[in-house]
C-alpha cells in the first residue's frame, strides 16, 4: 500500500501525461493544417484547374411581360447559363452552374446542338403576333450531332430515351416512324463546322401532354431551382391554368468573344405562358405579377450575374400612350424586335434601390383607355392549316400562307411531315397564289414506308407582296392492323404541325448589337443584316379520323355467348341433377274432419 504522501505525486504525474498528450495532438493538427496550406499554395494542379474552371460560367435570367392585342398577357422566362468549357473533350469533372446531367449527355453522345420543347396549346399568331420563341403542340426534339458520330440513328435513339427519363416525358416513343432528316430547315443556331444534313434528326409527338411532372425536372436544372430569383414565380397551379404553356431547353456552342477564337457552351431554359384574364373571371385587362402568378418577387438568385424584368410598354397607337406601369422602372430600353420598334420598362433586380422601398416587387400594368379591336396589328407572316374532304377514304390537306407586307416579297421554306398511314398523292400537289400557279424554287420529297418512316416534303416558295398562298395535297387513309390503334382510336390520329422558316423584311432598320449586352429574347435568332429577321412559325396540328373497327364487338360477343351458355347449361344441369319426390296429401286432424262433415251437409266441397 502506497504511503499517503505518494498519492498527490501520482496524480501530478497523470496530469502531466494528459497535458503532453493534448499538446501532441494540437501540434499534429497544426502540422496537418500547415501541410494543407502548402499543398494549396503549390503550383497549378487538377484541383486548381477545376477551381478556375468553375469561375468561367455565368447565369443570366430575365422575364418579358408583353400585353397582347387581344387583352391577354404573355410571360416569357429565359434562363441562360454560359460555360467557357469544352464539353466534347470529356475532361470536365466539376460542374457548378451547368447541369451535370445535360453536360454528360452532350459529351457522351456527341451532341452539337439540342433543342427540346414541350408545349400545351397553340400560339395564335394571327391574333397574338410573333412570339419570341414558338413551338408546336406536343413534344418537339431536333438535334445536330458531331461529325465524329459514326451511328447517328443509334445516338438519336439513346438520346431520346435519356431525355425521356430526365424530363419525365414520353420521348421514348420517338422512333423511325416519326423521325425525319430535313435538308433545308432547322439549320444550326450556334457554331457549326459544316451543315451536313445527315447529322440532323427531327421528330415531333403532337399527342404528348404536358403537366407538372415535366415542369418539376425542368426547374431542378436551374442553378437556384425555384427557391430564389425569377423562378419563384413558376407556380405550377398558375402556369397550367393558362391558354398557352411552352417550356424548352436549348443547348448550343457559341463564340466566347467577338473574335470567336474560343468556344463556349450555352444552355437556355425558356418558358412561355399566356394568361387570359377574361376566361379566368378577372373581367379586366389590367394585370400584375400577383394576379398572374399568385406571388411577387422578393429576392434575387445569388448565382445570377444579371436578373431583369422587361415590360413591353410600346405605344399601340400614334396618338397617345395606352399603358401605365408601376412602380417606376429602373430604366427604359428601346430596341427593334422582329421588325417593330419596341419600348420596354426595365426592372433590374440586382439594383440596390429596387428593394429599398419595399420588400417585394409587384409589377402592375393598367390600361388608360379600352383598346379598339381595329387597332390590332396583323403580323407580316402567318399561316393556318386544315383538313378538307368527307368520308373515311380520301381527304385533302390545305395550308394557307399569308404575306401581309404591302410591297416586299420574300421566300419561305415549308416543311411537311405526314405519318405513313396517310398516303399522299404527290401528283395532286398544287400551289396557288393570286389565282395563278406558283412553282416552288426547290422541292424535296421523301416518300413514306409503311411502318418504317413518314412522308417528308420540303419546298422553297416565293410569297408575293400582300398575297395568300394556298397549298393543297390529297391523301388516302390506310387500313391499320387492330394492334396498331391507340387506346382511344375514335378520338382520331394527330398529324404534326407544318413548319415555316423565313427571313421576313423588317419595317424598321435594325442595328447590330452585342449579344452579351442585348436582352435574351432578341439574341437567340440574331439578325444577319438590318433589313430582315428570322422567323420560324408552326401551324395547327391536324386531327384525322381513320377507318376504325368496332372494338366493342368482341365484348358484345363475349357477353352474349356467356349469357347463352349460362342459361342453356344451367337449365340442362338443373334437369340432370334435380330429384323428384311424390308427396301424398295428408288426411288432416280432428278439426279438419269435423269441418268436412259440416261442409258435406251444406253441399260444399270438402277441404
Amino acid at each position: 500500500m502506497a504511503p499517503p504522501e505518494a498519492a498527490p505525486l501520482a496524480g501530478r504525474r497523470k496530469r502531466k501525461r494528459r497535458g503532453a498528450a493534448r499538446g501532441g495532438a494540437g501540434g499534429g493538427m497544426a502540422a496537418a493544417l500547415l501541410l494543407l496550406l502548402l499543398l494549396l499554395a503549390a503550383g497549378p494542379g487538377p484541383g486548381r484547374a477545376d477551381a478556375g474552371q468553375e469561375r468561367r460560367d455565368a447565369l443570366r435570367e430575365e422575364l418579358l411581360l408583353s400585353p397582347l392585342p387581344t387583352g391577354d398577357v404573355a410571360a416569357t422566362f429565359q434562363f441562360r447559363t454560359r460555360w467557357d468549357a469544352d464539353l466534347q473533350r470529356g475532361s470536365v469533372s466539376h460542374y457548378r452552374l451547368f447541369p451535370k446531367a445535360l453536360g454528360r449527355l452532350v459529351a457522351a453522345l456527341g451532341v452539337r446542338e439540342l433543342h427540346l420543347a414541350l408545349t400545351q396549346g397553340f400560339w395564335r399568331t394571327r391574333y397574338w403576333g410573333q412570339p419570341p420563341l414558338q413551338a408546336p403542340a406536343g413534344a418537339e426534339l431536333w438535334v445536330w450531332f458531331q461529325p465524329t458520330v459514326t451511328d447517328v440513328d443509334k445516338a438519336w435513339k439513346e438520346l431520346s430515351n435519356i431525355l425521356s427519363g430526365i424530363f419525365c416525358a414520353s420521348l421514348n416513343f420517338i422512333d423511325s416512324t416519326n423521325t425525319v432528316i430535313p435538308t433545308a430547315s432547322f439549320k444550326p443556331l450556334g457554331l457549326a463546322n459544316g451543315t451536313d444534313h445527315h447529322l440532323l434528326r427531327y421528330a415531333v409527338l403532337p399527342r404528348e401532354v404536358v403537366c407538372t411532372e415535366n415542369l418539376t425536372p425542368w426547374k431542378k436544372l436551374l442553378p437556384c431551382g425555384s427557391k430564389a430569383g425569377l423562378a419563384v414565380l413558376l407556380k405550377a397551379e398558375r402556369l397550367f391554368h393558362s391558354s398557352y404553356h411552352s417550356q424548352a431547353v436549348h443547348i448550343r456552342p457559341i463564340c466566347r468573344d467577338a473574335s470567336c477564337l474560343a468556344m463556349s457552351w450555352e444552355l437556355r431554359q425558356t418558358l412561355t405562358v399566356v394568361f387570359d384574364f377574361f376566361s379566368s373571371g378577372q373581367g379586366k385587362k389590367d394585370w400584375s405579377l400577383f394576379k398572374m402568378f399568385s406571388r411577387t418577387l422578393t429576392d434575387t438568385c445569388p448565382l445570377a450575374s444579371q436578373s431583369k424584368v422587361y415590360v413591353d410598354i410600346s405605344p399601340k397607337t400614334k396618338e397617345k400612350e395606352l399603358l401605365e406601369v408601376s412602380p417606376p422602372p429602373t430604366s427604359v430600353h428601346e430596341a427593334v424586335v422582329q421588325g417593330d420598334k419596341k419600348t420596354y420598362a426595365v426592372y433590374d433586380l440586382l439594383s440596390p434601390s429596387l428593394f429599398n422601398t419595399s420588400r417585394s416587387l409587384n409589377v402592375q400594368l393598367k390600361w388608360k383607355r379600352p383598346q379598339d379591336s381595329s387597332e390590332m396589328p396583323i403580323p407580316t407572316l402567318h399561316a393556318q392549316r386544315y383538313v378538307a374532304g368527307y368520308g373515311l377514304q380520301t381527304g385533302e390537306i390545305c395550308t394557307l400562307i399569308y404575306n401581309t407586307h404591302p410591297y416586299r416579297a420574300f421566300p419561305v421554306i415549308l416543311l411537311e411531315t405526314v405519318p405513313w398511314y396517310l398516303r399522299l398523292y404527290v401528283h395532286t400537289l398544287t400551289i396557288i397564289t393570286k389565282g395563278k400557279e406558283n412553282k416552288p424554287s426547290y422541292i424535296h420529297y421523301q416518300p413514306a414506308q409503311d411502318r418504317r418512316r413518314p412522308h417528308l416534303l420540303e419546298m422553297l416558295i416565293q410569297l408575293p407582296a400582300n398575297s395568300v398562298t394556298k397549298i393543297t395535297i390529297q391523301f388516302e387513309r390506310a387500313l391499320l392492323k387492330w394492334t396498331e390503334y391507340p387506346p382511344d382510336p375514335n378520338h382520331g390520329f394527330y398529324v404534326g404541325s407544318s413548319v415555316l422558316s423565313a427571313l421576313v423584311p423588317s419595317v424598321t432598320a435594325m442595328k447590330d448589337m452585342d449579344v452579351e449586352q442585348s436582352p435574351l429574347f432578341t439574341s437567340l435568332f440574331p439578325s444577319s443584316d438590318g433589313s430582315s429577321y428570322f422567323v420560324r412559325l408552326y401551324t395547327e396540328p391536324l386531327l384525322v379520323n381513320l377507318p376504325t373497327p368496332d372494338f366493342s364487338m368482341p365484348y358484345n360477343v363475349i357477353c352474349l355467348t356467356c349469357t347463352v351458355v349460362a342459361v342453356c347449361y344451367g337449365s340442362f344441369y338443373n334437369l340432370l341433377t334435380r330429384t323428384f319426390h311424390v308427396e301424398e296429401p295428408s288426411r288432416g286432424g280432428l278439426a279438419k274432419r269435423l269441418a268436412n262433415v259440416i261442409r258435406k251437409f251444406r253441399g260444399v266441397p270438402p277441404l
